[in-house]
């Protein structure tokens, strides 16, 4: 494994020779969860579990002094250490303390914006590659003069993992998830936490906790499913270990941590299995095949999406720490698979890369979880006005529906209702207080007029809601590509609700053949058959892709934004959703089926024939046809 560093030009290529030869030799976890103050942080919930925070470190001097009174107390005297013992003690104090003071100087950074955090992360990243080569090259002294603990070395290694795991937040590049993986792996295959159960010290018990939290959420991420599994098991026995031990209180949200976890890797309805029953892990990022490519001859837009914010605001819906199932299914849908740094930079013909390791390809992403209507507003208002030219903003909205009180004469974009905002204070036991006049409006609610400031832009907007339809009454003011695609704002109650394990409209649009099976009544299939029907998928992808392309009343918008891979495959996938549910046998009110603004043209897309043909050969293959009208067309 190699430790890269990221800065600005003038420092990324100092910064890479000196991480690119940093050689893994791991010992521990780190001592803090660096939180960043992030809204969208995936963690905060572990960091508040004992409810204290690291102290900033002291400053150089006082802390050289005390290792050196360490020293002495065991029985050296301070004028028999050496000059060079002493000086590279003192060194490494100066190091320890200069990365932890930029360690915890990254929580005070802006917690929107894509630049002004850059040259702190590679400041950062550059210490702790100096202070993990000098240990590396002074081991034996600091041993012998400092003291220096198996879990006091891996702390440096936990902390790096961490900074690799927060510039992914940060930049949505996946290579970076891997580094994280990398490091964590190492800690717990060298087993560096195995001295901290035999010390009396409830503190660094709390350290090895939270290092397992944070290894469960990069793997969650990295969908290393089966990793995840192992990691839980030995979190549920170090949380048993620790509460027995030191009969703490925070019993009660370690094992909360344990219920989220577990209900978050249940949350899919259909399995896919090998033939020796194991659980197949499918990727649901975007691959080399993924979208469906675009033929000669096919007129699109030249826009490319470049910004994306992921808003979760459902109740009762399965999360772990800061991050709902949608939301991590959205976020999925909005990545490619991840590369790895090393192997990257290692391949021949690839010295352009040790300026840049890689080129970001995935739109940036803020994720945020119930926030509050400023807290929305601020981060939309960043990313709008960072937008580059020709590029989207996409806006994925899953939240609780919020419908208008009374009556209203107009019709405007503030009569309709809209979704849910955080409403911090007015919230009593779960509900909002409703004791305002009927004639004003819901002050906790994005409405649709909320959004008009920011067509502007190319906008992208996907809603996931009981109340989406309060998005169909849009309006482009400004002329530049606008598209809204709608949930159903009710499914059939024949169905079973699904509903904690995440909505089916963002099922459809992350993972569409899981979608299928599940409305077809299936819980698993075969690995072999599930190939299969990806590749009949991939088909109607492309058929989806030629239907939109050559229609001569589809909206231009829609063609405006189908040059990108990822809103392409978003917009096949919505009309695939779309058309399996009008075709659907359960599915017979309107309020069960996908919505658009603008509207879609039916019969050349959502029911067209030839796409009607191809969803109703998918169900033969499935052996589920029955489920399905035979001449749709006649039984509206």
């Amino acid at each position: 494994m190699r430790f890269a560093c990221f800065t600005e030009e003038k420092q990324k290529q100092r910064s890479l020779e000196l991480g690119h030869n940093v050689m893994m030799t791991l010992e521990g976890p780190g001592d803090v969860c660096l939180c960043v103050t992030f809204s969208f942080c995936l963690i905060c919930l572990v960091c508040r579990l004992t409810g204290t925070v690291e102290k900033p470190p002291r400053k150089r001097r006082s802390r050289t002094e005390f290792a050196l009174k360490e020293i002495m107390s065991s029985g050296g005297a301070e004028d028999d250490i050496p000059q060079g013992e002493r000086k590279t003690v003192t060194d490494f104090c100066y190091l320890l303390d200069k990365s932890k003071q930029l360690f915890n100087g990254l929580r005070d950074l802006p917690q929107y914006g894509q630049k002004q955090w850059q040259s702190y992360f590679g400041r950062t990243f550059d210490v702790y590659t100096k202070l993990w080569k000098f240990q590396q090259q002074h081991r034996q002294v600091l041993d012998n003069r400092y003291g220096l603990k198996r879990w006091q070395i891996g702390e440096i290694a936990s902390k790096i993992g961490q900074l690799y795991y927060h510039y992914y937040l940060r930049t949505s590049e996946t290579s970076y998830l891997n580094e994280a993986f990398s490091f964590y792996s190492a800690i717990r295959q060298r087993s560096y936490y195995s001295q901290v159960n035999k010390e009396d010290r409830p503190e660094l018990v709390v350290k090895k906790l939270r290092y397992y939290a944070r290894f469960i959420v990069v793997c969650l991420l990295l969908n290393k499913m089966d990793v995840v599994k192992d990691l839980v098991k030995e979190l549920s026995d170090e949380i048993e270990d620790y509460t027995h031990r030191f009969n703490t209180e925070d019993q009660v949200e370690w094992n909360l941590v344990l219920q989220e976890v577990a209900a978050f890797i249940e949350a899919d309805p259909v399995m896919v299995l090998n033939d020796d029953n194991t659980i197949v892990i499918t990727s649901n990022r975007l691959a080399e095949t993924g979208a469906p490519l675009l033929e000669q001859g096919m007129i699109v837009g030249q826009l490319s999406l470049a910004d994306a914010l992921i808003i979760g605001n459902c109740n009762n819906q399965v999360k772990f720490s800061e991050l709902t199932v949608d939301m991590f299914r959205m976020l999925q849908a909005l990545e490619r698979e991840p590369m790895n740094l090393a192997s990257q930079m290692n391949k021949p013909g690839m010295q352009e890369s040790a300026d840049k390791p890689t080129r970001r390809e995935n739109p940036h992403k803020y994720l945020l979880y119930k926030p509050t209507f400023s807290q929305l507003y601020t981060f939309l208002a960043a990313s709008f006005k960072e937008l580059p030219a020709n590029s989207v903003l996409l806006i994925y909205l899953s939240a609780t529906g919020v419908f208008p009180t009374g009556r209203s004469d107009s019709e405007g974009p503030y009569d309709f209702g809209g979704v849910l905002t955080n409403s911090n204070r007015d919230i009593i036991n779960g509900d909002a207080i409703h004791k305002r006049n009927q004639s004003h409006k819901e002050m906790h609610c994005l409405h649709p007029g909320d959004l008009y400031p920011f067509t502007r832009k190319p906008l992208f907007i996907i809603v996931d809601s009981s109340n989406s339809v309060a998005y169909k009454n849009f309006t482009n003011l400004f002329g530049q590509p606008l598209v809204c695609l709608l949930s159903p704002t009710a499914y059939p109650k024949a169905l079973q609700d699904q509903s904690q394990r995440g909505s089916l409209f963002t099922l459809f649009l992350n993972n569409p053949l899981m979608a299928f099976l599940f409305v077809s009544g299936l819980s698993s299939m075969r690995r072999g058959l599930w190939e299969k029907c990806q590749e009949y998928l991939r088909k109607i992808n492309r058929d989806i892709a030629q239907l939109l392309t050559h229609s001569r009343s589809i909206d231009q918008a829609f063609l405006q934004f189908f040059g990108d891979e990822f809103l392409r495959l978003l917009l096949t996938r919505f009309i695939f959703c779309s058309a399996t549910m009008r075709m659907h046998k359960i599915f017979r009110e309107t309020r069960n089926y996908p919505e658009s603004y603008p509207q879609l043209p039916r019969d050349e897309t959502v029911e067209n024939p030839h796409l009607q043909k191809h969803i109703l050969e998918l169900a033969s293959i499935l052996d589920v046809r029955n489920v399905f009208f035979e001449n749709t067309i006649d039984d509206y």
